[in-house]
């Protein structure tokens, strides 16, 4: 997927499906890592892929729930 279509898809969500996503990304680290420990294929470019867009859906995150502080 490309980068802004990324962007917009994440841009779209609710706070609670962008930090269900965040969860579902953290495991996904999880199990590149392990994999990447036991040697098998080349997982590096998707360990920082993943690391990039959970960085992304964390700043998204703070962005709405200040904007929503803001509004209250």
């Amino acid at each position: 997927m490309k980068r802004k279509e990324q962007i917009e898809q994440l841009n779209d969500m609710s706070v609670q499906e962008l930090n269900d996503q965040a969860d579902a990304l953290k495991e996904s680290l999880f199990r590149l890592k392990f994999r990447k420990t036991l040697g098998v294929g080349d997982t590096i470019k998707d360990i920082r892929r993943e690391r990039r867009t959970l960085a992304r859906v964390y700043t998204l995150i703070g962005e709405k729930s200040k904007a929503e502080k803001q509004a209250n």
